[in-house]
This record gives structure tokens, sequence and C-alpha cells, in this order.
């Protein structure tokens, strides 16, 4: 066999084969660090976000929440020991991803390899599409083709055009004008599939997708013509080597991804900020007032403390500049999120 691998197939091997970065036993938290596991206070805004979907939806006698690219469970974790009664006797929670059901997960999460269908409720995947493997094209002096990588070594050279599909949607959603020898763009033609895939899960309900993003003005003006792909290990970035020593990952078009989502069934969409999406649901780093410390120690360095993660989920230029997709499907979007920005 060849060594060199189309970006697409050799960072699927490195990922999500049996011996693949996604498959070891420390997990994703191992190397890097996602809103679940920086605070609960993800968790409590989620939970509020399942409250919302819950009235729309009339309160049915059983809520999804399902947890897309799960990891170890850290998520569903949280909002298991979150979830208080009524509410928690109706929601049923289930992760999914690709490996073995986690031994500390609770017994009242389910877990699956494939998503759920014939979902009635919230399907969140925080940090999946971009893990989403896909193919990178570079111009060369013969227009665009397709960038090839040798696993082991992450050295590259230019391989074939790519194909029509991924060709349509570079000229739609990547377009490289004009176009220097050497640009780079990433193909975000899978997302689009694997989203469209995940909102079609749903009869009814709210699909969330939370990722760092880009937008087609940013991209059409060259902000990134080098491309976004990089990889991640042990908490820093690391150069994209897909030998499965490391994440390889990509910022994602999720503007591409809502009209995919549009296609497969959800009526409205909206796209704003971590920042703007927790704060509309309650998650602000206001420090708590200096006299109550005198008064309430206790009290004043937990309320602190809490400020602290409430900020760093927040924070623009880290956490809180992660972009939120939502997408609903047979029930209006949540009134205190319509507040925010239109997509």
């Amino acid at each position: 066999m060849s060594r060199w691998l189309s970006w697409r197939a050799a960072t699927t091997r490195a990922l999500y084969a049996a011996d693949g970065f996604y498959r070891r036993t420390e997990g994703p938290a191992g190397h890097f660090r996602t809103s679940a596991h920086a605070s609960p206070l993800f968790a409590r805004a989620l939970l509020e976000l399942v409250v919302d979907v819950d009235a729309t939806l009339g309160e049915p006698t059983t809520l999804d929440l399902v947890d897309v690219g799960a990891g170890r469970g850290e998520l569903l974790t949280a909002l298991a020991d979150q979830l208080a009664p009524p509410l928690a006797e109706r929601v049923q929670l289930h992760g999914v991803d690709i490996v073995e059901r986690p031994a500390a997960l609770p017994d009242c999460v389910g877990w699956s390899s494939d998503i759920p269908r014939g979902l009635t409720g919230l399907l969140i995947a925080n940090e999946w599409l971009d893990d989403v493997p896909l193919e990178v094209v570079e111009v060369g002096h013969d227009g665009l083709q397709v960038v090839l990588v040798d696993p082991a070594s992450g050295q590259e050279r230019l391989g074939g055009p790519p194909e029509e599909a991924d060709a349509r949607w570079l000229d739609r959603w990547w377009p490289l004008v004009p176009a220097e020898v050497g640009d780079r763009t990433e193909v975000g033609r899978t997302r689009d599939e694997a989203w469209a895939d995940a909102v079609g899960a749903l009869d009814a309900g709210l699909a969330v997708a939370i990722d760092y993003a880009h937008a087609r003005d940013e991209r059409a003006a060259r902000v990134y013509a080098g491309g976004t792909l990089t990889g991640w290990r042990s908490g820093r970035p690391v150069p994209p080597v897909p030998d499965g020593s490391c994440d390889v990952t990509a910022h994602v078009a999720l503007d591409a991804c809502a009209v995919a989502g549009a296609a497969a069934g959800a009526e409205s969409t909206l796209l704003l900020s971590q920042r703007e999406a927790l704060h509309a649901l309650g998650v602000r780093g206001s420090r708590p007032p200096l006299a109550r410390a005198s008064g309430d120690p206790r009290g004043y360095l937990a309320a602190l403390a809490t400020a602290g993660e409430a900020a760093e989920l927040t924070d623009q230029g880290g956490l809180g500049g992660y972009t939120w997709l939502l997408q609903a499907v047979n029930v209006p979007l949540p009134t205190r999120l319509r507040t925010q920005r239109l997509a």
C-alpha cells in the first residue's frame, strides 16, 4: 500500500482505527480541555436549555438528551448529577461514541456507537464536528489539488484534483479569489453530511453543535488561506501528524452545516457565540460583592470560584469564542436564545 494518503483517509485511520487516538484509554480529556471539563456550569446551562425544549414540546412522557462525541461520558455524568425530579424521571440520557461504554458511566445513561433515530428532545454535539475527517486542498500550478500526507512523518505532496462534489463545496463555501499558489482550504462536506445525519435523527427537538468555527466572509477574504488544520497532544498544539499520537482537528464551517441541517429537516436556525449563549442561559462571570467575604467567607470563596469558572466558559478569547449552531425540528427555537443574534 502506498504511504501517501489523503488527509481524510489518514485522519480517519489515525483517530478511529482500533489503535487510534480516540480509542486510547485516557480519552480526549488527557489531551485537551473542553467546556464540559472546565466546569459543571456548562452542564447546568445545557439543563436550562433542556427545560426550554421540554416546555416547547409540551412536557412529553420521555425526553431524549443525546451527547454525540461523548468521549468518556464527562458531560453526561455532570448532567446526571445535576438532573433533579421531576425532570430526572423523564429525561433519557444517551451517549454516542466509538469507544466501549465507559465503566464509570451512571447506570441511567445509555450508550451506542451510532446516533439513535426518532429522538424527541435535545441533541448536543460539543466539539464533535471538528474531528470529522476532511480533505485538504491546495492551490498548485495546475489548479486545486488534493493534499496527500505520509501518516508516519507528516510529509506532504500534491495529488490529483478534488472530487466534483468537493470542488462544488469549495466554490460555494470557501472560494479562494484571487487564488495564490500555496493557498490551502479544508473541504467541510463531510461535516455537513455528519451534521445532516444528526439533525435527521430528531423527530422533534433541538440540535446543538458547538465548535471552533469560521464564516464564509472570513474564508472568502483569505483570512484562512493557510487552513486551520492542527494537532493537539497533552494540552498543547503540535504539528498535525496523522500517526495516532495526537488529535488532528480543523475549524468547522458551521454556516455550511446549517444549510445541510435545514435540508435534513431543521425549520429554524440560530448561530451565536458561546459567550452569548451561556449569558442567555444564566452563566455570567460576575464577581461576588467583596462585603460578603467578611460575613460569609466560605460562601464568598465558593462564589468567587464559580465566577472564575463562568469567566473561563465565556471568555471571548477562549471557550467563549466557540460558535453555537442551534437548529430546531418541529419546535420553535428557545425564546431566551432567539433574543440573541439570528443567523
